[in-house]
């Protein structure tokens, strides 16, 4: 039996992949639960590694979305051997190296999300949250917004997301959705590097993927235990990462970023109404801007002033 307080990380390692592998466990992660099975090593060391401090729910709790993490049967198992992520007992990608089972675990959970979770706004974007305003980073791949999101959730913002805005229909706050950040290629030495100082847990690196080499940066725990903390909209900002270049934030039009942000949405066009209603409101509430770095620490510094201003 599994108490209220029971989080991964009450679990021995060996006995957390035991439950994995028998039946599976009901994860939390902010307001969805997931019941995730799998015997592969990996699954189970990453979670142990980067998920410690997340509440697992009694085997028979509701689950919003089942997942398997599988090897498939036959030679595959032995020769060249692939995993399979499995929802509702339907295979969801094409089956990859058996090393890469735990990011793949990660990019079906932001899947079941995006694809399932509206009664909120989906927007492919970072989220943090400082003195009770959330900074939303709308940005597609490479523009280093997961680099800057990671360096921000070890400066003083809370984690509301790596990947997902979650904007909420019912009353336009963002809806929190901590769990690690994903970086890729150069930004992984770079932020073992930034945060050696910190503690920061980072999972082993995974090569030759579909967006190159990714590992995993463990969220930030004060930013897990808040996780039933919603926050008001505060700033919009596109984020750039430009080799050489200084830092600038400029000021953006509220109707160019109606525009850009619905770009960047997954369900804007499947809400309708219900989604312009939100996206309207969102950037009405918000503080819109674009924005150019090279250097972290001139980054972190200038959200900092940012914060501070009313």
């Amino acid at each position: 039996m599994l108490s209220p307080q029971t989080t991964v990380s009450s679990l021995a390692p060996a006995e957390l992949a035991r439950r994995l592998a028998r039946g599976g466990i009901v994860l939390q992660t902010g307001a969805y639960t997931t019941h995730l099975e799998s015997s592969v090593p990996s699954v189970a060391q990453g979670l142990a590694l980067l998920y410690g401090g997340y509440a697992l729910r009694g085997a028979d709790a509701f689950a919003d979305f089942h997942l398997r993490v599988v090897q498939p049967a036959g030679l595959r198992r032995w020769w060249r051997p692939q995993v399979m992520l499995m929802h509702n007992g339907a295979s969801m990608f094409k089956p990859l190296p058996l090393a890469q089972a735990f990011p793949m675990f990660e990019w079906g959970l932001n899947w079941c999300v995006s694809s399932r979770a509206h009664d909120c706004l989906i927007v492919h974007a970072a989220v943090l949250e400082r003195h009770g305003r959330a900074l939303i980073l709308p940005a597609p791949p490479g523009s280093g917004k997961s680099t800057l999101c990671a360096a921000l959730a070890h400066r003083g913002w809370r984690l509301l997301s790596d990947e997902l805005a979650l904007i909420q229909l019912a009353d336009g706050r963002l809806q929190p959705l901590p769990r690690p950040i994903s970086l890729k290629n150069a930004s992984i030495p770079l932020m073992q590097r930034y945060l050696a100082a910190d503690g920061a847990v980072f999972s082993p690196p995974v090569a030759d993927t579909v967006k190159g080499t990714v590992a995993h940066l463990q969220a930030p725990p004060a930013s897990v235990a808040r996780s039933a903390e919603t926050a008001a909209p505060g700033w919009i900002v596109f984020p750039r990462y430009q080799a050489g270049a200084a830092t600038e934030l400029a000021p953006l039009p509220k109707a160019g970023t109606v525009l850009r942000v619905a770009e960047n949405s997954f369900n804007y066009s499947l809400l309708a109404e219900r989604g312009f209603d939100a996206l309207a409101g969102l950037v009405d509430a918000a503080h819109c801007h674009s924005f150019v770095y090279s250097q972290l620490d001139e980054a972190v510094a200038l959200f900092e002033r940012l914060a501070q201003q009313p």
